[in-house]
């Protein structure tokens, strides 16, 4: 009886294989790193999806929605100078940047926090942009 590598197909180029063992481990780490964040991603729609937002990318500009996701980064950024508080929020699908006008500072914007916003969706900088929008504050990311 002959001793047959379980790795090995009938039919199949030795070649093929030896070619496809050289790479398989940067393959490997490649695809668990990004499978990580698709899968971020998907969780992050999911939950949206649940508390009845529309995805970020299916926003239209000048037209009123309702967002959820997790904030990335949260800025002070003066506007005309007057301060503003710049929030991106992630659902998964997209990015949009939340403005709060006349804002230093609201307790609970903060990064890796979860929120959902309602607004008038504007482009700003080829950018979505909701400004002074409601929002509730949900569980840490």
């Amino acid at each position: 009886m002959d001793d047959v590598p379980a790795s090995t197909t009938p039919g199949r180029d030795d070649s093929a294989a030896t070619e496809s063992g050289r790479g398989g481990l940067r393959g490997f780490l490649r695809r668990m790193a990004s499978s990580k964040t698709e899968l971020e991603a998907a969780e992050l729609q999911k939950t949206s999806g649940e508390e009845g937002a529309t995805p970020i990318t299916d926003c239209a500009t000048r037209k009123r929605a309702c967002v959820a996701g997790t904030l990335r980064t949260v800025t002070l950024r003066p506007r005309g100078g007057a301060p503003a508080l710049e929030a991106e929020l992630y659902d998964g699908t997209d990015v949009i940047n939340l403005v709060w006008l006349g804002r230093r500072k609201i307790a609970g914007i903060d990064p890796g926090r979860r929120l959902r916003a309602e607004g008038l969706v504007s482009l700003q900088d080829g950018r979505k942009v909701m400004f002074n929008p409601r929002y509730e504050l949900r569980g840490s990311a």
